[in-house]
Order: structure tokens, then C-alpha cells, then sequence
């Protein structure tokens, strides 16, 4: 991976040196230009497949970007799109003469437009809604045409905003019908007060007693939430709709490429690696402040305990300096000053929950996201013992591999297992969307003695075949791994793999998201000489697409599962073959390799699993859900009078008291977190919570537990066989 990675880089930065980029080219330039010029040439060098650009490409860019900022068509209208229309076929050649004349129109009546709607909402909702109408809105966007004027797009609004406000108005007329304090008499002559009159302690303000005045603080509080989402768009700056632009010419090469800005580079990031520095809290901005929503454990605010939820910083302070008031600030701007590098102190001015004020210094540190990481646990079924360890991404920290990475941390997790008696592996691939290539790589090698694990091919040249060279087996035992359709990319590799060497068995969806691309990041400051513009960001770009050692692709098609169960999301479009411009299916010759010579019986596995799964009533209630969903999915068309709107919305109700007996659901599993995790519960409460939940989900996971079914199917094999597991006593 590392040497097409420095082959790419090396290609392109002598390009560039050759082309003689530096700040003088571009004196006359502001830093959009710059942006583009150089996004378009690494594109046109570095892509796996580079589109031309021409009349078609810049047509899409057209519907493409108006459909990005306008997606509700709420803003501009049919003469707006008219004037754009000039620039249809004009965009390819801007982008080579980097020209953003089509952004700045574009740009400006948005603007414009916006101002306009601030206006058209306020109308509106001065306003009363009449429910009794019998009309109905299409939330079908993309098949309404523009607004002709003012008058019909004020019209459109409207409809928008009674369907906004509908839900609210319903929710207070119900608790108003409730707001009696009757007395009721039993047979035994006994008296029972029951009262209803009370508050609740929700999100909603039930204060109304008439139908007109539920109808009133309906309104007032889509108002109220429409401010705030323009308080939200009017701290955007012109940058931040460039950058949408950009993506927008970005997306046409495919779903994957994208242009990250600086601040968004860092929380790719940080995503990856799971940590980052600063004070453990995730924040929510407030016209008073950035509000704390979630405190992370084991971080410095966790640690620290003088600050809570709901608590708000309004000023911040860098030791002992001179305070900065954030109120009314950007978000992402006062998240700068607050974060900073391990061990440097910010001096936080913070309103608390009861609204007194308090300044609260604390310690930065690294800051680990624990849900980001592996986690295993103990499965018990009578005096069997399994062990499931669940991946939520293939995390790495791209500036340092021998810091934690999914990897080794998985390795970890299966020796823990191994130690602690489990003779038996489930790998929960569910809903990971991939992440680093060479930590699946070293991943599959933990189950098999060596050999190649994943075919990778570049642009213009021949294969890379990626190999596990290390002859050690950590785990030779049953094996199964579980994915669905939202497992992605780096699950897709291993999961392919292990499949193709009869080392597991795959369970889940009928195919996997088909994500079978490799994107590298790069620094479009490494592309220039020198720059006065500041960081410039970093483009993340399809440069290689991999491949089964069975020589056939993943791309769109995902992987099979050998077992395959229905799950909500199997008739909803989720996968690669979904998005806008995927790249092509295709198939390359196969690697050298030999098939596990193990114990597996697949034929007579699966055989058995899907007997199970046929009489499971659990499983015929998932695949009725998975329908259901789709046909709501597919109503476009929602009544705005109030009497229907009830109707539907009491079927609607009817079946999901329907659907939740799915959560009623119980394996009669019972999990157990492992040992050193036990003894951090003793400092650690949030993490013990979090386990707790875990495990209770886990308990009423059906797909867990013919996971289960299937190993003990694979334990009975291997007794048979005479290859017992490697447990550690």
C-alpha cells in the first residue's frame, strides 16, 4: 500500500514541479481558483478512472450543484434556474480555465434567495393552519418543477410548513384530551383518583387547552426551530459553499473522491484513529454558547467532574490569558480555541445547568473514543463458551501505525478470549464501512497460516497482491463473521477472504454495500512549492481498486453471505450500486493460494442453518418489518388534513406495537464481559452502563445467536475431525 501510495505522490509532485506551480502562477488568484486548478489537475493525474470533461460532465455539475444547495426547490425559482441555464454546458470549460463565474452566480442569488425565504416563513406563520382542508404535499423533490414566482413559492412554503408543524399540533391536541382529572368508582366501592392533569417531562410544551391555541405554539415552534437552522446557515461563510462546489465536481468521478476541508481533514482524522486531543466533550451550539451534550469517558471533563451535561461555555481562556466570548460564534471556530495539544491548560467560563457561573480549568489530553474501537465478550450457553468481538471500523492512525489500530487490538481481543476458555468466534462486521487496508491484511492473517488476502491494482499498472507472511495461526477454531449491507470496503476484504479460503462461514445480507475501491488522502499542500493561502486541505481520491484472491470484484456486487438472513434494511437501496457514479464490476485473474485445510462442512452448515432459520418465527417478523419499511419509504405523497393524517398515523401505530415485539425478542444467550473489562468497571461506571447495554441488545440478537448455532454446528465438525480448537486453559 505504502510504496503505490509514495508511487502516486512521486508522480504527481514531479508533474508538478514540471508544470512549475508556485505562487506567482497564481498572484492574481484568489485561493477558490487555486482550489480548483489543483483538485482538477490531481484528478485528471491521480484517479483510477478520470472523467472527461466536457459537455455532459458539466451538465451534471449543473443539476447536481443546484440540487445540493436547493434540494427542497424552497429558494430559488423557475427564472433563477433559467439565467443559470447559460452556464449548462459552459462549466467544463471554467474548470479549465478555472473560472467560478457559474459558483459566484450561483452563490449570490442563493444569498439572495435565502434572505427572501426569511421573510416567507415569518408570513406564513402568522398564519393559522386549517387542518380540516383536504390537501397533501409531495416530498418527492426532485419531481417538482421550480416555483414560478414569489406567490407559488410562498405557497410551497406554506404546504412545508403545515406538514413541519403537524406533527406538534397533533402531539398537543392528544395531551390535551388527557388533561382531565376524573374519579372513577370500582365495584368494591373504593374511589381512585386518576390523574392525568401532570407535566411531562419531554421535549414537548403540552401548555395548550383549546384547539386554537395547540395550533398557535404549533407554529410558534416551527418558527422557532426554522431561526435556529438560519442562525445555523447564516454562521456558514462563503468558503463553506465553495467547498460544496468543489465536492459537487468532485462526486462526478465517484462516490468515494472528496474534497476535505482543513477543518473537516482533521475530523477524518480523527475519525480514523478514534482520539484526538482536547477536553472529552462533543458540543452543541446555543444563541448562549456551546452547550455539552455528551461528556466522553475517561476524558479531562470526565476525569475533572466538576462539569455536567447541559452545562454551557460562553468564554474561553488559554492559561490564565484574557477570556474570548464565544456566544453567538461559529461553532467549529470556538471548538478551535477550546481543543489544543495534550497538556496545555483552557480556562473554560461556563454557565451551569442551575445558571450559576463558573470558570473551569482543565488539562488537555489525547482523548479516546471508546466506541470507535473493537470490544469482545464472553457468550455462555450452557457449558459452552463463545466469544464475539465486534468491529465498528478498521481505525489506524495514519501518522504513527504502531500506535493502536484495529489490527492489533483485535489480536489482543482473541487472545483475552482464548485465555478465558471460548471455543468458539463471532466477528461482527455489521454496519463497519471499512477503513485502513494493511490493518485487514495483518487482520486475516490471525486465522490462517499465510497467503495472499486481497488483489490490488493500479492505474496503469499491473496487480499488487497484499500477503499474510506470517506462518502463526492465533485463531484456528470455528469462525464465523457477521455483515450486512452497510458493511463496507475493508469488512468487504476480509469477510471475502475468509470466505475463499473456507476459513468461515459469512452471515447476514444477501450482499454486502460493494465498496471495492482504495482511496488515498493527500495534502494539496505538498502539491505547491509555497503558499500564502494557508492549510489548503486535502483531497481524498480513488487511485486503486482491489480485488478477491478469487480474482473477482467486489465492486457493486458486495459479498455473498453463505447464509444469508433478512434484516430491516433488505429492501431499502443502501449499497455501492445506489450512489451517483460508481465505478465498474470487472475481474482480474486469480491469486496463488490453497483452501483451509480444516474441518468445515459447508454444504451440510448451511443446510442446517437455513432448516433453522425457516421455522424461526423472529426471523419471519424481521423480513415483514424490512417490507414494511420500504412501502413507507416509498410514500411520497403525506395529507395535510388533520382527521387522515390521525388514520394514518394510528396504522402506522398499530404496526409498530406490531414490530416491537422484535426488541421482545430473547436468545436465552447469556454475555459476559471479560475479565480486565470487569475490573475496570470499578472506576469506570459509564463504561459498565455502556457493556450493559451491549449485552442486552446482543441477548435479543437473532442473527447472533444462529451464529452461535452455526458454531457449535462447526465445534461438532472440528470434534469429529480431530482438530480441536486452540483454547488456552
Amino acid at each position: 500500500m505504502k510504496r503505490n501510495l509514495a508511487y502516486v505522490l512521486l508522480l504527481m509532485l514531479a508533474a508538478v514541479a514540471s508544470c512549475s506551480f508556485t505562487n506567482k502562477t497564481f498572484e492574481n488568484d484568489d485561493k477558490d481558483k487555486l482550489l480548483l486548478d489543483l483538485i482538477t489537475y490531481v484528478l485528471e493525474k491521480g484517479h483510477y478512472e478520470p472523467k472527461a470533461l466536457n459537455d455532459d460532465f458539466s451538465v451534471h455539475v449543473f443539476e447536481d450543484f443546484i440540487d445540493v444547495v436547493d434540494p427542497t426547490k424552497r429558494y430559488f425559482i423557475a427564472s433563477d434556474i433559467a439565467e443559470f441555464e447559460k452556464y449548462k454546458y459552459q462549466i467544463d470549460d471554467e474548470i479549465k480555465n478555472t473560472d467560478i463565474t457559474f459558483f459566484n452566480v450561483v452563490y449570490e442569488r442563493l444569498m439572495e434567495r435565502m434572505e427572501d425565504a426569511k421573510g416567507i416563513y415569518k408570513e406564513v406563520l402568522e398564519t393559522p393552519f386549517d387542518y380540516s382542508e383536504n390537501e397533501s404535499i409531495s416530498i418527492k423533490y426532485d419531481e417538482e418543477p421550480f416555483a414560478a414566482n414569489r406567490k407559488e413559492l410562498k405557497e410551497r412554503w406554506r404546504k412545508q410548513l403545515k406538514y413541519a408543524t403537524l406533527g406538534n399540533y397533533d402531539s398537543k391536541i392528544s395531551h390535551m384530551e388527557k388533561e382531565v382529572v376524573s374519579t372513577k368508582k370500582h365495584e368494591n366501592g373504593e374511589t381512585v383518583e386518576v390523574l392525568d392533569n401532570v407535566k411531562f417531562n419531554d421535549d414537548h410544551d403540552h401548555s395548550a387547552h383549546t384547539p386554537e391555541e395547540a395550533e398557535l405554539e404549533s407554529r410558534e415552534s416551527t418558527e422557532k426551530t426554522l431561526d435556529e437552522f438560519f442562525d445555523f446557515v447564516q454562521d456558514l461563510e462563503r468558503k463553506d459553499w465553495f467547498v460544496q462546489y468543489i465536492n459537487t465536481i468532485v462526486d462526478e468521478f465517484d462516490p468515494h473522491t472528496f474534497y476535505f476541508a482543513p477543518e473537516e481533514k482533521e475530523k477524518f482524522d480523527t475519525s480514523m484513529s478514534g482520539k484526538f486531543e482536547g477536553i472529552g466533550a462533543r458540543l452543541q451550539k446555543k444563541s448562549e454558547g456551546a452547550k455539552i451534550v455528551e461528556i466522553i469517558s475517561g476524558g479531562p471533563v470526565w476525569r475533572d467532574q466538576r462539569l455536567e451535561v447541559g452545562d454551557e461555555i460562553i468564554k474561553v481562556g488559554q492559561n490564565g490569558e484574557e477570556p474570548i466570548n464565544i456566544v453567538g460564534m461559529r461553532l467549529d471556530d470556538a471548538i478551535k480555541l477550546i481543543k489544543g495539544a495534550q497538556g496545555t491548560i483552557v480556562d473554560l467560563t461556563v454557565r451551569k445547568v442551575d445558571g450559576s457561573l463558573d470558570v473551569v480549568s482543565l488539562t488537555r489530553d489525547v482523548v479516546e473514543l471508546e466506541e470507535s474501537y473493537a470490544k469482545s465478550a464472553n457468550i455462555i450457553k450452557g457449558e459452552e463458551k463463545f466469544g464475539i468481538i465486534n468491529l465498528p471500523k478498521f481505525y489506524v492512525d495514519f501518522n504513527d501505525y504502531s500506535e493502536r489500530n484495529a489490527a492489533t487490538d483485535v489480536a489482543k481481543e482473541v487472545e483475552r478470549l482464548k485465555e478465558e476458555g471460548m471455543e468458539g468466534l463471532i466477528l461482527d462486521l455489521r454496519d463497519n464501512g471499512g477503513g485502513s487496508l494493511k490493518t485487514v491484511v495483518e487482520m486475516a492473517g490471525l486465522f490462517i497460516k499465510d497467503g495472499p488476502i486481497v488483489q490490488v491494482q493500479s492505474k496503469d499498472k499491473g496487480k499488487d497482491v497484499y500477503d499474510d507472511k506470517d506462518e502463526r495461526i492465533q485463531w484456528d477454531g470455528p469462525l464465523v463473521i457477521l455483515v450486512n449491507e452497510l458493511s463496507a470496503s475493508a469488512s468487504e476484504i476480509l469477510a471475502a477472504a475468509m470466505q475463499d479460503y473456507k476459513r468461515a462461514i459469512v452471515i447476514g445480507s444477501k450482499q454486502t454495500f460493494g465498496k471495492g475501491t482504495v482511496q488515498n488522502v493527500i495534502p494539496l499542500n505538498n502539491m505547491l512549492r509555497s503558499n500564502e493561502h494557508g492549510d489548503l486541505g486535502a483531497i481524498k481520491i480513488t487511485t486503486q481498486k482491489f480485488y478477491r484472491i478469487n480474482g473477482g470484484s467486489t465492486q457493486l456486487e458486495g459479498v455473498k453471505s453463505d447464509i444469508v438472513v433478512p434484516d430491516r434494511y433488505s429492501y431499502i437501496d443502501l449499497g455501492e450500486r445506489d450512489q451517483s457514479n460508481p465505478l465498474g464490476w470487472d475481474k482480474i485473474s486469480p491469486a496463488d493460494y490453497k483452501p483451509w485445510d480444516g474441518y468445515i462442512n459447508y454444504e451440510k452448515t448451511i443446510a442446517d442453518s437455513e432448516k433453522r432459520m425457516q421455522t424461526s418465527q423472529q426471523i419471519k417478523l424481521i423480513e415483514e418489518n424490512a417490507k414494511w419499511l420500504k412501502a413507507e419509504q416509498d410514500e411520497t405523497e403525506i395529507s395535510l388534513n388533520f382527521e387522515t393524517y390521525k388514520e394514518e398515523k394510528e396504522k402506522d401505530k398499530e404496526q409498530s406495537e406490531y414490530f416491537k415485539r422484535l426488541t421482545d425478542y430473547d436468545s436465552k444467550l447469556t454475555f459476559k464481559s471479560l475479565g480486565y473489562e470487569e475490573q475496570l468497571f470499578t472506576k469506570d461506571s459509564v463504561l459498565r452502563e455502556k457493556r450493559n447495554r451491549w449485552h442486552k441488545n446482543l441477548a435479543k440478537d437473532v442473527y447472533v445467536e444462529e451464529a452461535v448455532n452455526v458454531l457449535e454446528d462447526l465445534k461438532i465438525n472440528n470434534i469429529k475431525q480431530g482438530k480441536l480448537a486452540s483454547v488456552k486453559n
